[in-house]
């Protein structure tokens, strides 16, 4: 199919667009949390492929870690498993931790790997358990007790936190020409496996590639003003004063005290970015405009 010519004019003009941000980008490490409704659908997984795949052939290094809670919760269900939450973790013993691993490395990650490949990438699934990537320990949960002395602590069973990330294992797939796609799950010195944030463990691992970016896909246009206006090359001061102000609370404040993390951690810039949109993370790198809420040290040079 031929194109009329204000429609080439139009893509040479978003080329055009482009090509700084391919040049400045190429050989960076971009690290991606895929999740939540940009999971949904099939057009925009599709898509989500598609941008990877694109990232990679024009040099950059994706690095994709995947969430998959929702798909977690069918298959408790179905499998008349209880879910129960704390602070929004998921309390996970034994048998639901099975679960999660089946899910999360498995039917989850196989997923996004093949979407990946059909568009002609070349993606390698892991854990965080394959070469001891993600060394993690058990998460507590603390509580203030008026009736005890101390914050009371609450066990949410095999609930982890990142404690190290073995970029080995990334470079070695990253330098063999492969795109990294990583299920959240971390194991401890002992062999025990642990169930973590996706969030988190997107965060970290950028902290430890001090990648130039981490990108955190949401169900929100971004970060938002009390007005509902949403903000953007916001630096981390701004961020801390608008934590401190009650303007970031709820379930925004755990996505962006991740991305806060990851930028006083060494990575360049944190985008929390629309997953709803078509494309949202080629939007956010390739064009001035952006989809989202960006956090960086510096934001004269996002």
């Amino acid at each position: 199919m031929s194109l009329s010519r204000n429609d080439a004019l139009h893509t040479a003009s978003i080329l055009t667009e482009a090509l700084p941000y391919i040049q400045r980008f190429t050989g960076k490490t971009i690290v991606i949390k895929f999740g939540g409704n940009a999971m949904e659908g099939a057009e925009l997984k599709k898509n989500f492929a598609r941008d990877i795949v694109l990232m990679k052939l024009v040099g950059m290094n994706p690095v994709v870690v995947h969430g998959g809670g929702p798909q977690i919760g069918e298959l408790l269900k179905a499998l008349d498993i209880q879910s129960q939450f704390i602070d929004g973790m998921r309390v996970t013993d034994q048998r639901t931790m099975d679960v999660v691993e089946m899910v999360l490395g498995a039917s989850v990650n196989k997923e996004i790997v093949s979407m990946i490949n059909h568009a002609g990438g070349k993606a390698i699934g892991i854990t965080g358990k394959d070469g001891q990537l993600i060394m993690a320990r058990k998460l507590n949960i603390t509580r203030n007790n008026p009736a005890l002395d101390t914050p009371e602590i609450i066990d949410i069973g095999q609930v982890g936190e990142v404690e190290h990330v073995n970029v080995g294992v990334i470079d070695m797939l990253v330098n063999s020409d492969f795109i990294p796609v990583i299920a959240p799950i971390g194991v401890d010195a002992q062999g025990n496996s642990y169930n973590i944030n996706a969030d988190l463990v997107a965060g970290k691992i950028a902290e430890f590639l001090k990648a130039e970016k981490l990108m955190l896909l949401t169900n929100v246009e971004g970060l938002k003003d009390k007005e509902g206006n949403v903000l953007t090359g916001l630096s981390t001061p701004e961020v801390d004063a608008l934590i401190a102000d009650g303007t970031i609370y709820g379930g925004m404040l755990p996505k962006i005290a991740c991305a806060l993390d990851a930028v006083k951690g060494g990575v360049h810039s944190a985008h929390i970015i629309d997953g709803r949109v078509n494309h949202a993370v080629l939007l956010e790198i390739f064009t001035d405009e952006g989809v989202g809420t960006l956090i960086t040290n510096n934001p004269e040079n996002p």
